[in-house]
């Protein structure tokens, strides 16, 4: 417990170097390109268009029960920028010590700032791109309301499961470099077997049966509900997915603790 405390300790005294890393990350996805930061707008701003109006007008894909023609790409993004934000970290993570070898070899500073460094990154770049959806909702008459903020807590829960077995991940490949190509390979899976761009009903039964196993259903179907429908999630619900965060929190960070300072030898 007091090696836990004081690693929060030395977390908070280097605030400022997170905080100048992450705005180093951010800029050096831009840095040398003619309109710099704007892409993180731009890009965004091209993947909503191309679900709600290329899918929804040209393609004319429809939900079932739902007489919007943006229906399905709201649903699409509905589901897919948390997604994206969950997705992010799961793959980044299993690497995130391997490639700071060279600054972890030469820099003193605590370990577990990397994985908050890539925490808050990720952070930001889905802040824009969700705060850009918001506003096409608005422009268009579609705003869900209040239930948006329903969001949040969903988030908090998704991200603490990403962060414990991220953690743990990241800690473990140090020593077995194989498990960063495996999660590679499972997100795909993982995707395809999470309801983002298909309807539960659209599905044989067998797979019908399956999908509630996945833990990211729930959530996918409760952010799908929220921008649709504007109704709120059922918060009740998640009441083992919460304890599954939490589980996956601790676990990762045992594992951190047991293993890093053996880290800098091995990489």
């Amino acid at each position: 417990m007091g090696d836990f405390k004081g690693r929060l300790i030395a977390l908070y005294q280097y605030r400022g170097f997170v905080v100048s890393m992450v705005g180093r990350e951010f800029r050096s996805r831009y840095l040398g390109s003619l309109l710099g930061s704007v892409w993180s707008i731009l890009n965004p701003l091209a993947m909503i268009f191309i679900y709600t109006v290329i899918f929804s007008r040209v393609m004319r894909a429809k939900l079932p029960g739902i007489d919007d023609p943006m229906a399905y790409g709201l649903f699409v993004c509905a589901g897919l920028l948390p997604w994206i934000f969950f997705t992010e970290l799961l793959s980044r993570f299993p690497n995130i010590f391997i490639e700071q070898a060279a600054l972890l070899k030469k820099v003193s500073f605590p370990r577990i700032t990397l994985p908050v460094i890539a925490l808050c990154s990720a952070t930001i770049n889905f802040i824009i791109i969700f705060s850009l959806l918001l506003v096409f909702l608005l422009i268009t008459g579609r705003f869900p309301g209040w239930a948006v903020l329903g969001y949040l807590p969903l988030l908090i829960i998704q991200q603490m499961f990403v962060v414990g077995v991220g953690v743990m991940l990241g800690s473990m490949n140090v020593f077995f470099r194989d498990i960063g190509q495996f999660v590679g390979v499972v997100l795909q899976f993982w995707f395809w077997f999470t309801p983002i761009v298909y309807v539960i009903t659209m599905v044989p039964e067998e797979a019908q049966r399956l999908l509630p196993f996945n833990p990211m259903t729930a959530f996918v179907q409760a952010y799908q509900g929220i921008i649709l429908q504007g109704t709120w999630p059922d918060f009740m619900l998640f009441k083992l997915h919460l304890l599954g965060a939490v589980v996956a929190l601790i676990g990762g960070f045992f594992v951190f603790h047991k293993l890093a300072d053996e880290m800098v030898d091995e990489l």
